[in-house]
């Protein structure tokens, strides 16, 4: 491999991302969630160049950014650098950066560190908050879709703790320690639990002045049971066990408006707090230079090989594809096992590719779906059993761990959650404010 101090685009002009240049054909991937890594380890014998590019220079877990955000997990344990991972993969490279543009006809990424050519693009951006356009909400409630929004999510829960000593007014109080969740999907009643766990068993020894019988919190969803993805009896436990932790449900409800301080919703009800998490929504993280045709509901069309209509290079795969049939008219759901399994056919149709070999189409085997609602507590829909209760949370608990990057992180993890179990106690209470950079 040459050791090429710069790389140089197709004209030989000399361009700043520094990347070797090879005579193999080059695969760029960006993104590099659930599908970006899968893509890129199943590639690691192919004869290619493998370059991903990421905002982060890690991994992130992202089903327990929730026990991070309610201080279950410190953010390390959930999270794995790229370097790590792909150490012994020699044709990997990363480089850190944010992806501006793509150029089909030229077959380039604008990023923030230069331009950088493709022979094969695969986007693999994930997905962002989406608000439904509802401005208020973007600028006061809090997403939950990376490891600092998780931490500022339990630095404004603790903080708000630390501001309820301090004022003699009853009802400010009171809407200092009330958390509203607004979403009453797997994120949403999987960060209700935790915050349940939290005000019975935490939170009152911390702030022993504190009265938490006056602490609420509330679920607020739009449809007409929580979960609504997964099978009604999955719904009526997942709402049993929350009532368990006082949990209050507002189901079918929309909400209308938040300032800050008060949210309204559309039965008439105004609830005073000044944590609101949102968790009512995602859509997929499209990047410009794509035809808006080729968009629908925030994601990519692609053909049953996961390529984008009408490209012969482009693929698309993971949260941000939308592969339109009869069986799945809105795209396949948003979920880690759709995003894994796209990224290894392709990783298979990338050595069919380069071999001028027939490629596979994709077919989804889904695996089931599961949530956990606080200790002991969980519900699993498989296709051919469904189950709750402390076998679903042990089983829940299993997966996690062994889908977690990394040796270390399964142990800190592991060890973490014994604790938590067997000393109803939470070790990372900490409110860590942002260095000026």
């Amino acid at each position: 491999m040459p050791n090429a101090a710069t790389e140089h685009d197709r004209s030989g002009e000399e361009i700043s991302v520094n990347i070797p240049t090879t005579s193999k054909p080059r695969i760029v991937i960006v993104g590099g969630g659930f599908a970006g890594i899968a893509l890129a380890r199943g590639l690691r014998r192919v004869h290619a160049d493998v370059i991903l590019i990421d905002q982060n220079n890690y991994h992130t877990f992202q089903p327990l950014l929730y026990q991070v955000a309610t201080a279950a997990l410190e953010a390390e344990s959930i999270v794995y650098p790229f370097r790590e991972i792909f150490r012994n993969q020699d044709n990997f490279f990363f480089r850190m950066a944010n992806v501006c543009e793509i150029m089909p006809q030229a077959n380039k990424l604008k990023t923030s560190i230069g331009e950088i050519d493709y022979d094969y693009l695969v986007v693999a951006s994930g997905s962002r908050t989406n608000y439904f356009n509802m401005n208020d909400f973007q600028e006061h409630s809090l997403s939950m879709k990376s490891i600092p929004e998780a931490t500022a999510i339990r630095n404004l829960i603790l903080a708000n703790m630390e501001k309820a000593l301090l004022v003699k007014d009853m009802e400010e109080r009171e809407g200092l320690m009330n958390i509203v969740v607004i979403g009453g999907g797997p994120t949403g009643v999987e960060m209700a639990g935790a915050l349940g766990e939290l005000r019975i068993h935490v939170l009152p020894d911390d702030y022993k002045e504190l009265d938490f019988k006056r602490m609420q919190i509330h679920v607020v969803d739009m449809q007409e049971r929580l979960l609504a993805t997964m099978s009604p009896e999955a719904s009526a436990s997942a709402a049993e066990f929350l009532k368990k932790y006082e949990v209050n449900l507002w189901l079918k409800t929309k909400v209308l408006s938040y300032d800050g301080k008060i949210l309204t919703l559309s039965n008439g009800k105004k609830i005073l707090s000044g944590t609101v998490i949102w968790a009512a929504g995602v859509a997929g993280s499209v990047i410009e230079g794509i035809k808006p045709e080729l968009v629908v509901g925030g994601r990519y069309k692609v053909d049953a090989y996961n390529r984008l209509e009408g490209a012969k290079n482009i693929f698309v795969i993971g949260d941000v594809a939308a592969m339109l049939t009869d069986k799945t008219p809105k795209g396949h759901p948003m979920l880690a096992p759709v995003a894994i399994q796209q990224a290894k056919n392709l990783a298979v149709n990338f050595t069919h590719l380069l071999a001028n070999q027939p490629l596979n189409p994709f077919a989804y085997r889904d695996p089931g779906v599961m949530a956990t609602v606080g200790r002991n507590h969980a519900v699993v829909d498989l296709a051919w059993i469904k189950f709750r209760g402390v076998i679903a949370w042990f089983v829940w608990l299993f997966v996690h761990l062994m889908t977690l990057v990394g040796f270390r992180n399964k142990v800190v993890v592991f060890v973490n959650w014994a604790w938590n179990y067997f000393s109803y106690d939470r070790g990372l209470r900490l409110i860590i404010k942002p260095a000026k950079q």
